[in-house]
């Protein structure tokens, strides 16, 4: 049996879905609501968060059913990783799909499945539920601090 980590000699199509699913880190970062410049393009994060989030374990309430809950909540393949620049720049997939390694704090290389949010890299204790927030003042909501 090898001691390489699968992540580290397959490729994201290799993978089968249990390893893809566990390259999710955890962050919930993706869950944050996000703001394009229609002039630029650039894509600017809010602290607002999809009303579906159980932000204490930074994870989906209803996973199975999410983009029929919400249709623009995006599921990422290995096909598609590289179309969505708007991954954070710590994203496990966007990582691998660049050929770079996991930072030291994701839970598959810390071992430990807390270590994301003991290293405040996910929304745990951050950002409010879109269901408390106007849609017309997300404006008011941009953040800088997800990488």
């Amino acid at each position: 049996m090898s001691d390489i980590a699968f992540w580290k000699k397959k490729e994201l199509h290799e993978m089968t879905r249990e390893e893809w699913e566990s390259l999710c880190d955890g962050c919930a970062k993706c869950c944050l609501h996000k703001l394009e410049d229609e002039d630029t393009g650039e894509v600017y994060y809010t602290d607002v968060y999809c009303q579906y989030l159980d932000h204490h374990n930074c994870s989906c309430g209803d996973y199975k059913n999410r983009t029929t809950l919400v249709p623009t909540c995006i599921t990422l393949t290995p096909k598609n990783v590289f179309e969505h620049d708007w991954l954070p720049q710590t994203c496990a997939y966007k990582l691998l799909a660049e050929g770079k390694g996991l930072y030291d704090w994701h839970p598959l290389v810390s071992g430990n499945p807390e270590s994301v949010h003991e290293s405040s890299m996910s929304l745990r204790h951050r950002g409010i539920s879109e269901e408390h927030v106007d849609p017309d003042d997300m404006e008011e909501h941009v953040i800088h601090w997800v990488v």
